[in-house]
């Protein structure tokens, strides 16, 4: 029988300075003058009334502002937008709710504000610490104000901050992902984020790859020494490519891996929402574009699509999820999260197992070294037939 898992809220913002050439996230760069917050913040208040049934009496245990570029967001905007959703949602004692920022961005007092308005976990887009990496990226910030903005953080009282770092760039070496890495640790954040650049389909690098990439082995290389660095210097791995400090993993995305459920709202969101009383579990979506989801927001209009997940997909859809965690599952979450019998996936299991994927003492269901490194060959077994 299928229970009802945690909550999360997750709010797309979905404009940037200039959108990067390995990006495939809904983001739009604004060009001429300001982008509209205040209708915006209206649209994403709209769209939130008009999911609300579909989550009366749940509490929410983590929010993430997600985009597009955040902080660009005033800090006005997101107060407004977490005063006006606590107030129609019931956010749980001490949520963790995170800001996504470009270091470009960073302006002295804006994080003081941003603290005040409720946020109290930062996750700075740093990718790189090397200004030569950095512009082949297209990012917008150097080196230096990356260490500038989380100082800045630091001195407007944030204590939870998670650094997304990249690797296997075009023109990088060996020595030069190892010195992302460390510079990341000597900044001494909660949280560091570790993944490897892949050239996503309908992007700038997809259509024309950069010249200088490492190649399989060499990138292969980059992740075990990196990997050890983190583990030497206190970062635990938890899923396939997020590393925290004892105790201060993300919630948010741990709920996601734990195929918990949240609301998806803003232009391209997506949200996964058990309904209990139907035993079912569905997937909503949101018009991606900006401006046809600023003026149809809070009707149906505003509603990319609807999808309730067939029982055969099941299966896959929580592996694709959960087998990214170092903890792995036990079979009475598998059952309480999808509803159905762990005997439905047992002869997979089996098969993983036997494959030296995965270990299976009974209580919990756990990928070996060997099944983190071919965690898309362990998941695609679990697909229906």
């Amino acid at each position: 029988m299928l229970t009802t898992p945690p909550l999360a809220l997750y709010v797309h913002l979905p404009w940037c300075v200039r959108k990067c050439p390995y990006c495939d996230f809904n983001s739009h760069e604004f060009k001429g003058g300001t982008p509209p917050f205040d209708a915006y913040v209206d649209a994403l208040l709209a769209d939130l009334d008009q999911d609300l049934p579909l989550v009366w009496g749940r509490v929410v245990h983590s929010v993430f502002f997600g985009g597009g570029t955040p902080s660009l967001f005033p800090p006005e905007a997101i107060d407004r937008f977490l005063q006006q959703a606590s107030a129609r949602l019931r956010f749980a004692p001490n949520a963790e709710i995170t800001l996504e920022t470009n270091p470009g961005t960073a302006e002295h007092g804006r994080f003081d504000r941003y603290r005040a308005a409720g946020v109290n976990r930062l996750s700075f887009g740093i990718q790189s610490f090397d200004d030569g990496c950095l512009t082949r990226l297209g990012r917008i910030h150097d080196g230096r104000q990356a260490i500038d903005a989380i100082a800045l953080a630091r001195d407007a009282g944030f204590d939870n901050v998670n650094l997304d770092l990249m690797y296997a760039l075009p023109g990088q070496s060996l020595a030069m992902a190892e010195a992302d890495v460390r510079r990341a640790i000597a900044l001494a954040p909660t949280h560091i984020s570790h993944y490897q650049l892949t050239l996503e389909p309908n992007t700038v690098y997809a259509a024309r790859p950069p010249e200088g990439l490492p190649d399989d082995d060499l990138a292969w290389d980059m992740q075990e020494r990196c990997q050890a660095l983190l583990d030497d210097a206190g970062y635990a791995q938890y899923e396939v490519s997020a590393y925290a400090r004892p105790g201060r993993q993300c919630a948010h995305n741990l709920n996601y891996w734990r195929f918990g459920d949240y609301l998806g709202i803003g232009a391209g969101a997506h949200g996964k929402l058990t309904l209990g009383s139907e035993q079912t579990i569905l997937r909503r979506w949101k018009h991606k574009h900006p401006q046809t989801y600023m003026v149809s927001a809070g009707t149906e209009k505003a509603i990319g699509g609807d999808d309730i997940i067939d029982a055969a997909r099941l299966p896959f859809e929580y592996m694709l999820n959960a087998l990214r965690l170092v903890e792995g599952f036990t079979p009475a979450a598998f059952e309480a999260r999808t509803g159905l019998p762990y005997a439905a996936i047992a002869p997979h299991i089996d098969a993983a197992v036997s494959a030296g994927w995965l270990s299976a003492d009974g209580a919990r269901i756990v990928p070996t070294a060997l099944g983190r490194r071919f965690t898309n060959d362990v998941v695609s077994l679990f697909l229906d037939d």
